[in-house]
């Protein structure tokens, strides 16, 4: 709750500042000058509820929408050994991380896969499939396990959904404000609400979408690295490496689709900045000079 006060608290802040930025540089005269008549106040507060409240929803969803589209048989009594230890080690692991006991399932596919979800540190959701279980050693998804409490306990799944939000919000703000200034300069049309305006701003949103995707990818390789050193901690650094070096090995078996999801995939050039995992390559060499 905490930090979604703060996360909420920074989103107003920063409206503010936009808001004086705007009246500071001019840029409020600008607008006005060309017959742009924009409440920037009230458009950013729209702003904020429109790109705040899908990305809330989703992350108080998450959890019910991770079980149905993944198919999360979740472990409430265990029937075997190896969900017997699962629990166990889980169990273990939200002790020494200092988080509520989170649910732990199971989910059908024959990729190594993981993840963790939920709204909150003490309400989550950690899941592991069956080819994990089938191609990884005991360590390895002890350690793979350790990086998804990681995640719960560093708070990720909820920084994730806000930083989203905020994101949101002035991607739409921005795109208003350029689609109203070109459709009144431009085309001239009677306070900047003519058709143009609806397509400049659907581009510009699309455009200014793609930029800001890319800052967001760049928090969700950093905080890759964090779960990837949780995970040295609760299990080992050498579990840890372990575990990134058999995902290396199943994603160079042709078999496996090209994206796995537990730890995330290879990539160069520009795709690198859309990738919400860093290579595993460095993040083994990450772990390895980690003291």
């Amino acid at each position: 709750m905490m930090r979604i006060l703060l996360f909420l608290a920074t989103n107003v802040a920063i409206m503010i500042v936009i808001g004086i930025l705007f009246n500071v540089l001019g840029l409020k005269g600008t607008l006005d000058a060309s017959g742009v008549n924009l409440n920037l106040e009230a458009l950013l507060l729209m702003s904020a509820v429109i790109g705040m409240t899908g990305s809330i929803i989703s992350l108080f969803m998450s959890k019910w929408s991770a079980k149905r589209a993944m198919g999360v048989q979740v472990i409430e009594h265990p029937q075997n050994q190896t969900e017997q230890w699962l629990v166990s080690v889980v169990a273990r692991q939200a002790r020494q991380a200092g988080i509520g006991m989170p649910e732990v399932g199971i989910f059908d596919t024959p990729e190594p896969n993981a993840f963790a979800t939920g709204a909150s540190r003490n309400n989550a959701l950690v899941a592991v499939s069956t080819g994990l279980l089938r191609n990884m050693s005991a360590d390895e998804v002890e350690a793979v396990l350790g990086h998804e409490i990681s995640h719960v306990a560093n708070g990720d799944m909820v920084t994730m959904a806000l930083m989203q939000g905020v994101v949101n919000t002035f991607v739409y703000f921005l795109a208003t404000v350029i689609g109203h200034f070109v459709d009144r300069l431009v085309f001239k049309t009677e306070e900047g609400r003519g058709p143009a305006y609806f397509i400049v701003q659907m581009i510009a949103q699309i455009a200014l979408s793609i930029l800001a995707s890319m800052l967001v990818m760049w928090f969700s390789r950093y905080r890759e690295y964090r779960a990837d050193a949780g995970g040295a901690q609760l299990a080992s650094r050498q579990k840890m490496i372990s575990a990134l070096r058999a995902l290396q090995r199943a994603h160079e078996q042709p078999q496996l689709p090209g994206e796995l999801a537990a730890f995330g995939i290879n990539g160069g050039g520009v795709k690198r900045f859309f990738m919400s995992h860093p290579p595993l390559e460095e993040r083994i060499a990450a772990l390895e000079s980690m003291r």
